[in-house]
């Protein structure tokens, strides 16, 4: 006897994510980045950067605890580089053409991309040092305000959770797809403090201005998004 195996019936277009809520959760993270990067200029973060950094580490200077936790902060820190980040982005666009979902497609390639913008722009403006109080424990150049790892990761991770929650009507499905992809993102934020290579409000910048954009592309790019996919 032959089974009729079950059916799975996506939505020909992505539900849209509501704007009404993401803009302003979008608008309300880059306040709280503004305020940062406002603490940092005048000097107001240095006493919590310092002691931010300096937490939980040994007489060396090297973060305490056992050395399979150093192994795997690094895994997750890795989730945020340029190659798996890319990956996992290249990955998601893929998937979303082949779900015939162009419009979430081209809004998450547009996220992602105008976000490294950003992001490196703010880098060149600002001019940060890196810390050099403790042990490097990973390989980082460039400036070190807003951390690119935590930007970067909560733009892709959280735009590609809003690609992806698109597909269900359900708000409950929709809230966990996108709070996983929170709590990856601050994950990776925070393993760049520990690995010694970022202050604290570069992770703390990086990561609201990264979720923030996300959110903000959400409600400002659907348009242009839209209208790219409909001509293709």
């Amino acid at each position: 006897m032959v089974v009729a195996s079950e059916t799975v019936i996506l939505p020909r277009r992505g539900f849209r994510i509501d704007p009404g809520k993401a803009l302003p959760l979008g608008l309300a993270c880059w306040a709280g980045f503004a305020l940062v990067a406002w603490a940092v200029r005048t000097g107001h973060a240095a006493t919590i950067d310092q002691l931010g950094l300096l937490f939980w580490r040994d007489a060396t200077l090297a973060p305490s605890g056992p050395k399979w936790l150093l192994e795997a902060v690094r895994d997750v820190t890795g989730l945020g580089g340029v190659l798996l980040r890319n990956l996992f982005g290249l990955a998601a666009i893929a998937a979303l053409l082949f779900l015939r979902l162009r419009r979430e497609a081209v809004l998450f390639a547009l996220t992602v991309a105008s976000g490294w913008l950003v992001n490196s722009l703010v880098k060149h403006l600002v001019g940060r040092a890196r810390p050099e109080i403790v042990p490097h424990l990973t390989e980082a150049g460039g400036n070190s305000f807003p951390s690119g790892h935590s930007f970067n990761s909560a733009a892709v991770y959280i735009a590609m959770a809003l690609a992806f929650a698109a597909l269900s009507s359900r708000a409950a499905v929709r809230h966990t797809v996108i709070g996983a992809a929170l709590v990856v993102s601050l994950a990776i934020a925070w393993t760049r403090v520990w690995l010694g290579v970022h202050w604290p409000t570069d992770v703390i910048a990086g990561w609201l201005g990264g979720t923030g954009w996300a959110f903000l592309a959400s409600a400002v790019l659907y348009r242009p998004a839209k209208a790219a996919a409909d001509a293709g």
